[in-house]
């Protein structure tokens, strides 16, 4: 059976070593190799090193290694992961390629030297060795001239987007001679290891994503002089009102870098050879000109936009393209705005503004029809199927609806007849099917989604594994729901928790449905899953509630809130099932809770994990206080000192800590050893089941009631109390975050008792809840909470 074990990446810039951190992030250690240093920098001379040195000759590797851990997004899911890549270089090392059993060259992009290093690797090159290379544009096929067959066979395209462990896309790209093994092999691996989503692009210049999605940028500012648009306006069109990201068109330009862009549009229209095609990738004379001025986008301080200083205020102005002078933003405003921003999902939006009857709409349909026509002209070239066209400019560019979406989103039939009678020419395929009777490209048949593949509805290809709950909600799969969370039969004995409140916050109603979702469980399940697939796990609890019942003085209604949410934590908790937590991005507060209190978790990757309530002017107050010092005790021996520990969970309570992913949450001690990390968060639920059903075989036994934890007591309360008294006379931590820590510390060291005293889980319960309770009557506290919901931002009182 086929596996990568090890690998081994070639070129260590920005894309090479992030490659590389990617490949650690899931457990496969690299070989990191660049070209030997042909001079010796300033620090290494004063070493006394030479040019023969390990230290030198390495050096490029090295010092990419070191930057990954301080990059900013973090490209490495741990720091420490970084330990996994083993540094090299092309001229001592290259012979360890025949140890690997995956080699990635990710050099210039130029097609001359990647032939030679291609030519360097078949020398150690051994059968069942996958080559690959993460080209964004050049061909596969005129690389491997030159090779022998077998090497071809095991050569591909493997391109992944930038950043690498963010982006979800990676083009797979086969060779004329590319075995079809092979091609699945990587499909499946990119998909399951990798937690890529994966599409297969045909061998044709720039791929899929770069392909389509040039095409767009270069369309949008040909209709933007065309109408005598400025910058700030077309974005304002093409970013989150057309379905599109925030950075829309010429901000999305400024982070990829002009010179990229004008490379990338270059590589097509000088390898396409119809002269149509050749005009529409004309690098346009602004662009050109910022080219030339060097103004290349972020990377160079200035672009489409410039950041400056004015007046001791950070501010940044656009440039004006008939002065090429920089000029504070205009507001943009209009009724297809207007309507778009009122309007529900990336396709009612998109509805709204194309249909708004202004000159914005006008702007917006100029650009979307020729973008539809041209996704179109090009199926069956760039990829065999309208699927991979759309995942790909979902995932590469974050499209919210890919061309073939968005135009059923539309109304096919209509918006081909206005392109018609607008003069667009639409591909035959297009007008075969609409002529076959097909009202979208996108049709439900016996229940499956299918699409257009030469001519015939066929079915669109879901990786195994991917479950969706939308989908299970309209084929009558729910057992019981409620205004804040539905329980969902996922078959085979598991049924499944989704939260659907507003922002997934917790309330009464969706603590109703934790401890009815256990009982129901307990009956008639083999186990639960809480999952949802919302933009977030949960941002904590319903803080608009708190809030009112605060200012209104309403303490019975806010301590009744306290004792349910410890009900259902204490019935997840015990559940006589196994509850699978398998939580996603933004898993904050209560959040954390539910997942403390279930019998595993299973976070995606990118899960970013807090008791964050600190933040709000109060501490946890739905058991993660307890269940913090319950873990502590757990985690040392029964003579062991708590405190060390204690004190490094009571920072990351008190200083609002955030891991940066699920490994880093592993790391900071929220999850267990049995926990594990999900990379691929399309497969996070099925994992989820499999899991539940696995422990259900295992003969699953619930934990028994916590009759007595160890506390670090009053003399670990003063350790902690003065380890924040040393953050308040640093400056770190304000009067009120020390006023905050002091009744934290009280809690997680069990209150006044003994050092080592044994407490019960209640009593525990008991100081939390007083102490969430007295904070709630805070000033201080309602000020905080006023300010995250005015502005998503923590106060600092």
């Amino acid at each position: 059976m086929r596996q990568i074990r090890r690998a081994a990446v070639i070129g260590s810039g920005v894309m090479g070593a992030q490659i590389a951190a990617h490949l650690a992030n899931v457990g496969i250690p690299s070989l990191l190799l660049d070209l030997v240093p042909q001079a010796l920098t300033a620090e290494e001379q004063k070493k006394g090193l030479s040019l023969d040195h390990p230290a030198v000759r390495n050096r490029l590797a090295t010092e990419a290694i070191r930057r990954l851990q301080k990059m900013s997004p973090a490209p490495l899911f741990r720091a420490d992961y970084a330990k996994l890549i083993t540094p090299g270089n092309l001229e001592d090392d290259l012979h360890r390629i025949a140890e690997v059993d995956w080699v990635i060259e990710v050099i210039v992009e130029s097609l001359e030297p990647k032939r030679q290093l291609l030519e360097r690797i078949e020398q150690y090159w051994h059968e069942g060795m996958i080559v690959s290379t993460n080209t964004s544009g050049i061909s596969i096929n005129a690389m491997v001239e030159g090779r022998s067959e077998a090497f071809r066979r095991h050569f591909l395209g493997t391109h992944f987007f930038n950043p690498p462990r963010y982006m979800k896309l990676l083009e797979v790209i086969p060779g004329r001679d590319t075995d079809p093994a092979i091609v699945e092999f990587m499909r499946g691996f990119g998909t399951e290891r990798l937690g890529k989503g994966v599409v297969l692009a045909k061998d044709t210049p720039n791929f899929i994503a770069n392909r389509i999605g040039t095409y767009g940028l270069l369309v949008t500012v040909e209709e933007m002089q065309k109408g005598g648009f400025t910058v700030e306006e077309v974005d304002a069109i093409t970013g989150p009102a057309l379905g599109r990201p925030k950075s829309a068109t010429f901000r999305t330009l400024d982070l990829v870098g002009i010179d990229t862009f004008v490379h990338v549009a270059n590589n097509v229209r000088e390898n396409v050879t119809d002269p149509a095609e050749q005009r529409a990738f004309e690098v346009p004379a602004a662009i050109q000109k910022l080219l030339e001025l060097g103004w290349l986008g972020e990377k160079s301080g200035q672009g489409f936009y410039k950041r400056v200083k004015q007046n001791g205020q950070r501010q940044i102005l656009v440039l004006d393209l008939d002065t090429f002078e920089y000029r504070e933003q205009k507001k943009v405003a209009s009724a297809a705005l207007e309507a778009s921003k009122q309007a529900k999902g990336a396709a009612g939006k998109a509805k709204a503004l194309l249909q708004g009857g202004d000159r914005y709409a006008e702007l917006a349909w100029n650009i979307v029809k020729r973008v539809l026509v041209y996704s179109a002209e090009k199926v069956g070239e760039i990829a065999d199927t309208i699927q991979d066209i759309d995942a790909a400019m979902r995932w590469g560019f974050n499209w919210d609806l890919g061309p073939f979406e968005l135009w059923d989103a539309l109304g096919l039939v209509q918006t081909a007849e206005r392109m018609q009678a607008e003069g667009l020419q639409l591909p035959q395929w297009v007008k075969d099917w609409i002529a076959a009777g097909h009202r979208a490209f996108y049709e439900k048949q016996d229940g499956k989604l299918t699409m257009p593949v030469n001519g015939k509805p066929e079915p669109v290809r879901v990786p195994a594994g991917v479950i969706d709950l939308a989908a299970l909600k309209k084929a009558g799969k729910v057992i019981a729901q409620n205004t804040g969370a539905s329980l969902i039969d996922l078959g085979d004995g598991v049924a499944c928790l989704e939260f659907h409140s507003q922002n997934n916050a917790i309330g009464p109603d969706i603590l109703t449905m934790i401890e009815k979702s256990v009982a129901i469980a307990e009956k008639d399940f083999a186990g639960l899953v809480i999952a949802n697939q919302g933009k977030n796990f949960c941002v904590g609890a319903n803080l608009v509630l708190i809030l009112m019942a605060a200012q209104e003085g309403d303490w019975d209604e806010i301590d009744l809130s306290i004792r349910q949410f410890h009900r259902a934590m204490l019935a997840l908790r015990y559940s006589q099932v196994p509850v699978v937590a398998a939580p996603h991005r933004m898993t904050l507060g209560g959040g954390v809770e539910v997942c403390l209190a279930s019998s595993r978790v299973l976070p995606a990757a990118e899960t970013y994990f807090g008791l964050v309530e600190v933040g709000v002017g109060v501490i946890p107050g739905g058991g993660g206080c307890k269940e913090t010092a319950r873990r502590v005790a757990e985690s040392v021996g029964p003579e062991d000192d708590l405190v060390p520990v204690l004190a490094r969970m009571f920072q990351a309570i008190g200083t609002a800590k955030v891991s940066t992913s699920g490994a880093e949450a592993l790391a900071m001690g929220w999850l267990r050893e049995a926990d594990r990390v999900v990379v691929n968060d399309d497969l996070r639920i099925s994992a989820a089941k499999a899991e539940v059903l696995r422990m259900a075989e295992l003969g699953y036994t619930a934990p028994p009631k916590a009759k007595e934890i160890r506390v670090a007591g009053r003399d670990g309360k003063a350790t902690l109390q003065m380890a924040a008294r040393g953050m308040w006379n640093g400056g770190y931590i304000t009067d009120y975050d020390l006023h905050i820590a002091y009744k934290l510390a009280h809690v997680l060291a069990g209150g006044d008792v003994p050092a080592g005293s044994y407490v019960s889980e209640d009593y525990l319960l008991d100081l939390e809840r007083e102490a969430f309770l007295s904070l709630c009557g805070e000033p201080k506290t309602i000020q905080r909470m006023q300010h995250m919901l005015a502005t998503g931002k923590p106060l600092r009182n």
